[in-house]
C-alpha cells in the first residue's frame, strides 16, 4: 500500500511540475523583478451593501495587510504584481479568501455577509502557502487571538490544550509538552512564526520556550508533518504566530496585565509595532512571576512557582519585490521542580536543607516555605535565544522565500543544597536550520512548490551529571508539493526525502565521575554513528458537495529518526523517575496514516466530525529491564530501569465538533467537542504491554456562549459570556507493565468567562478586560498525563501523587495604544 502510494504522489508530483515548466514559461534567471502596483478596493454588506469600517485586509504570503476607512474603502500602496490569496474579515462577518491577481489595476469590490460563525472562512499558514482551511485535506484547527485573550493559562501550550485532539504532558502549572492525537515529544513539530522551534523536545521536564503573550494565534496541524519540515513532524505541527503585519503610516502598540489568584501570577506585556514607508517592526517585552499552586487535596505545592522574562519582534522592509524582516527571541524561565516527597508521619512536603558543610537532612517544609515566590533546590533554568532572518522575494509569477536562523538553548538544573548556584546537569544546544522554497508559476491550475530544508545541531554537556551524550547532528531533505482545483475538488499531495546524521562522543569517566581522555577509565557513552534515510510524503483531496457540505480525505506517510535520549541516553531522568538506556541500533519510525473528515456548515448549525488511522513501524518505547547488565537488580539510584526498545503500533480515533447557533438568537452559541484515542502495541504477549503510554483520556466538552456586538446605550462593545463544563474519562487503557502507568478516575471541571471592550464616543477601544474562572467547584483531580500523578504517597490523606490546579480566577486588561 504504501508503494503504491508514492508512485501515485510521485506521479502527481511529476506531472504538475512538467506542466509549470512548459517552453512557455521564463526561467528564474530571466525573469525580472516587476514595479509594485497600488491596490483597492471596497468592503460591503453583503445585505445593506452599507461600507464596513475597520474591515481588515490581509496579504498573509506578503506581509502585509491594512483596514478599511469608514466608507469601507482600502488601499495598497505598492504591492508585487502576481496572484495571492488574500483574506478579508470583520467581526460578526464571515472572512472571505479569495485569490487575486494584484497586477490587474481593477478595484477588488468584496461582500461581506453577517454571521454567527466563521467556521471554514480561516486561512493556514503552517501549510507551503496560504491556504483557506476548507480546502486543505489535512485536519487543521486555528484557535485565534479571541480565544487566547479569554483563556487563563500559565504557559504557551496550556492556553491551547483545550482544542479537540490536542493534549499536554504537564509537571506543575509552568511545564507542558503538546501532545497530538496521543503522540508527543519529537513526533511534534513546534513553529515559531513559520520557523522550527528547537530545544530538548526529547525531555518532558522543560516546556517549549514561546512567550505566550507574543502568540496572536495558534494553528495545530494534525497528521504527518513530515512532507515539509522532516524528522520530528510524524503526529502533527503547531504553528504559534504573530499579529498581522501593521498598515503603512501606522503606529500603535499595547500594554497587557494579568492576574490569577490560585498562585498569585502576575503577567505583564508591552509591545510596540509599525510601519512607515515600508520599514516595518514589532517588539514586545513581557515577564511572568508565579508562586506555588494549590489544590484541595495537597493545599500548597511546593516549589511549582517559576519566573519568565522574554522579549521578541522583527525589523524589517516590504516593497514591491517582496520583504526581508530580521526576528529575534528571547525566552528566560526560572522554575522550581516538584519532586514530591512528603514527610511520612505527616504527608507534608520535604525539602532538602544543608546542616554542615558535607551533609543534608530533608525536614517537612513550613507555611512560610509556600508562600511567596522564591524558588528552592531542586529548580531549574533555561535560556532560549533565536536569531533568525525571514525573506520572500517575487520574480513575475513566481517566488522564493529563504528563512534560516541561529538558536541557542541552555537548559541548567541546580539539585544541591550545598552548592545551589552550580548546575548539575548542563545542556548547551546550538542549532542552524535553514528552509529555502521556490513557488513555481501557476501553470494550467497546477500551484507547485520545491524546496529544501534542513538543520545542523551541537549538543554539549557542561555539568557535573550526564544523561545523554554530547552530539552532533545534520540533516536536509528536498521535497515538492502541488495542489490543483477541479471546480469543486481541491486535490493536494507532495513528495520529500530526508537523510539525517547523528555522531555521539564517547565520555569516560574517573573515580570521582569527572570526565576525562583516558579509554581506560569506566565508559560513561559509547561513541556512535547513526544514519537514517526515508521517504515521506501525501496525497489528498478535499470536495465541495454543495457550498455547506464538504468531504476530505488525506493518505500522509511519515517518519521520524529517533532522538538522543533514545539512542545513548544512560543515566538518572528525573523528570520520569526512572533511569534510562538508550540503544543506537534503533531504527527511524515510519507511519501511515489516513485521514476522512466530513464538515456541514449553515448560518445556524456547524458540524465536523475528523476520524484517523495511523499505523507505526518501528515504534519506539521504553521497556523495563531489571537494571543495566540484565540481572536481578535495579539502578543504584533506587528507580527502576527502562531500556528503549521498538515495536509496531495502532493508533485510531478523532474528533467531533457541533456548533449551533439558533436563529434569532444569533448571539447564542452551544458549541460541544469529543475526542478519543486508541493506542496499541501490535504483537505484545500481556495486556499490561499492548497499551502505549501517555495517550490521553477521552474528552466531552460544552460550552453555552452569548456574544453581543454592541450593547445600546453604553460604552460597552463586544460582550461576552460563557460557561464551559469540561468532562474528562477515566482512562482505563494505560500502560501497566511495571507500574509505569496507573488507572486515573474521571472528572468534571466547570469553567466560566465574561469580558468586553470599553469604547470610547469615536467607538475606539480604550481597554479591554477578562475575566475568567477554572475549575470553579475546586475539583480535586489528576490529569492521566500529569508527571506529578505518580509522586510520593500522601499518609494525611490516604492519596499518592499530586493532583492538579485547583480553582483559579484571572483577571486580564489589554489596553491598546495609538501613535498617530
Amino acid at each position: 500500500m504504501s508503494r503504491y502510494f508514492l508512485v501515485m504522489g510521485l506521479l502527481l508530483l511529476t506531472v504538475s511540475t512538467f506542466a509549470q515548466v512548459a517552453p512557455t514559461s521564463t526561467s528564474l534567471t530571466t525573469q525580472r523583478v516587476a514595479p509594485g502596483t497600488p491596490v483597492t478596493g471596497r468592503v460591503l454588506d453583503a445585505l445593506t451593501q452599507e461600507p464596513i469600517p475597520g474591515a481588515t485586509i490581509l496579504f498573509s504570503d506578503l506581509r502585509q495587510a491594512t483596514a478599511t476607512g469608514l466608507d469601507g474603502t482600502f488601499r495598497f500602496a505598492s504591492l508585487p504584481r502576481g496572484r495571492f490569496l488574500m483574506q478579508v474579515r470583520s467581526l460578526g462577518y464571515t472572512s472571505v479568501a479569495r485569490t487575486v491577481d494584484t497586477g490587474t489595476g481593477q478595484p477588488i469590490n468584496v461582500a461581506l455577509t453577517s454571521t454567527a460563525t466563521e467556521i471554514g472562512q480561516v486561512v493556514v499558514t503552517g501549510v507551503s502557502a496560504a491556504t483557506e482551511m476548507r480546502r486543505s485535506p489535512i485536519p487543521t484547527t486555528v484557535i485565534d487571538h479571541t480565544r487566547l485573550q479569554q483563556a487563563a493559562a500559565t504557559n504557551a501550550i496550556d492556553a491551547i490544550a483545550h482544542t479537540p485532539g490536542l493534549s499536554q504532558i504537564t509537571t506543575g502549572a509552568a511545564i507542558s509538552k503538546p501532545i497530538i492525537r496521543g503522540l508527543g515529544f519529537n513526533r511534534v513539530i513546534t513553529l515559531n512564526n513559520g520557523s522550527k522551534q528547537e530545544g530538548q523536545q526529547w525531555g518532558d521536564e522543560h516546556g517549549i520556550e514561546i512567550d505566550e503573550y507574543s502568540i496572536d494565534r495558534a494553528e495545530v496541524i494534525k497528521g504527518p508533518g513530515s512532507l515539509l519540515y522532516g524528522s520530528d513532524g510524524m503526529a502533527g505541527v503547531i504553528n504559534f504566530l504573530a499579529p498581522d503585519p501593521v498598515e503603512e503610516g501606522k503606529i500603535i502598540g499595547s500594554a497587557a496585565a494579568n492576574y490569577q489568584t490560585n498562585n498569585a501570577l502576575q503577567g505583564y506585556s508591552v509591545m510596540n509595532a509599525g510601519n512607515k514607508n515600508g520599514f516595518n517592526w514589532l517588539v514586545r517585552g513581557s515577564s511572568k512571576l508565579a508562586g506555588s499552586y494549590r489544590n484541595r487535596y495537597d493545599g500548597r505545592v511546593f516549589n511549582s512557582g517559576f519566573r519568565e522574562l522574554d522579549a521578541n519582534g522583527y525589523v524589517g522592509i516590504n516593497k514591491s519585490w517582496g520583504y526581508s524582516h530580521l526576528t529575534f527571541n528571547t525566552f528566560n524561565q526560572q522554575l522550581g521542580l516538584t519532586e514530591g516527597d512528603r514527610d511520612p508521619r505527616t504527608g507534608r512536603f520535604l525539602k532538602d536543607v544543608a546542616v554542615s558543610d558535607t551533609a543534608t537532612e530533608a525536614v517537612p517544609v513550613t507555611n512560610a516555605d509556600l508562600r511567596g515566590y522564591s524558588l528552592a533546590v531542586p529548580r531549574q533554568r533555561v535560556n532560549h535565544l533565536r536569531i533568525g532572518t525571514e525573506n520572500n522575494f517575487v520574480f513575475g509569477q513566481s517566488r522564493l522565500t529563504v528563512n534560516a536562523s541561529w538558536q541557542q538553548n541552555l537548559r541548567r538544573e541546580f539539585g544541591d543544597v550545598l552548592d545551589p548556584d552550580t548546575p548539575e546537569l548542563y545542556f548547551q544546544l546550538r542549532t542552524f536550520d535553514y528552509a529555502v522554497r521556490y513557488f513555481l508559476p501557476e501553470m494550467q491550475g497546477w500551484n507547485t512548490t520545491l524546496g529544501v530544508s534542513g538543520m545542523q545541531q551541537q549538543n554539549v554537556n557542561k555539568g557535573a551529571e550526564f544523561l545523554i551524550p554530547a552530539y552532533h547532528l545534520l540533516d536536509g531533505g528536498v521535497f515538492g508539493v502541488t495542489k490543483k482545483t477541479f471546480g469543486k475538488l481541491d486535490v493536494s499531495g507532495g513528495l520529500r526525502y530526508d537523510i539525517r546524521r547523528i555522531n555521539a562522543d564517547a565520555l569516560y569517566l574517573d573515580a570521582e565521575e569527572r570526565p576525562v581522555p583516558a579509554p581506560g577509565a569506566e565508559q560513561k557513552f559509547a561513541g556512535f554513528k547513526s544514519t537514517f534515510r526515508n521517504v515521506s510524503g501525501s496525497i489528498g483531496v478535499a470536495y465541495s458537495i454543495t457550498e455547506k457540505l464538504l468531504v476530505k480525505a488525506n493518505l500522509s506517510r511519515g517518519f521520524r529518526a529517533p532522538n538522543i535520549s533514545e539512542l545513548g541516553s544512560n543515566g538518572q531522568h528525573e523528570g520520569t523517575i526512572r533511569y534510562e538506556i538508550g540503544d543506537p541500533t534503533l531504527k527511524a519510525e515510519t507511519s501511515l496514516q489516513y485521514d476522512a473528515g466530513i464538515s456541514y456548515v449553515t448560518d445556524h448549525v456547524s458540524l465536523n466530525v475528523d476520524a484517523f488511522e495511523n499505523r507505526i513501524q518501528n515504534y519506539i518505547f521504553p521497556r523495563h529491564i531489571l537494571n543495566a547488565a540484565g540481572s536481578d537488580s535495579i539502578a543504584s539510584t533506587g528507580n527502576p530501569v527502562f531500556l528503549y526498545d521498538q515495536g509496531n503500533a495502532r493508533l485510531v480515533g478523532g474528533e467531533v465538533s457541533l456548533d449551533i447557533h439558533p436563529h434569532p438568537l444569533d448571539w447564542l452559541h452551544f458549541e460541544n467537542s469529543f475526542s478519543m484515542v486508541r493506542a496499541r502495541q501490535l504483537n505484545q504477549p500481556t495486556d499490561s504491554l499492548r497499551n502505549l503510554p501517555f495517550i490521553p483520556a477521552d474528552r466531552l466538552q460544552s460550552e453555552l456562549r452569548v456574544n453581543f456586538r454592541k450593547v445600546k446605550n453604553t460604552r460597552l462593545a463586544n460582550l461576552y459570556a460563557r460557561i464551559n463544563v469540561e468532562h474528562t474519562f477515566a482512562q482505563n487503557r494505560f500502560f501497566a507493565a511495571y507500574q509505569t502507568e496507573t488507572r486515573t478516575p474521571g472528572y468534571t471541571l466547570v469553567n466560566a468567562g465574561i469580558g468586553t471592550d470599553w469604547v470610547n464616543a469615536k467607538a475606539q477601544t480604550l481597554f479591554s478586560i477578562f475575566l475568567t474562572g477554572n475549575n470553579l467547584f475546586d475539583v480535586a483531580y489528576q490529569s492521566h498525563l500529569s508527571r506529578l500523578k505518580y509522586a510520593d504517597y500522601n499518609t494525611s490523606n490516604g492519596r499518592t501523587g499530586i493532583f492538579n490546579m485547583g480553582r483559579n480566577v484571572s483577571v486580564k486588561v489589554v489596553v491598546p495604544l495609538r501613535f498617530n
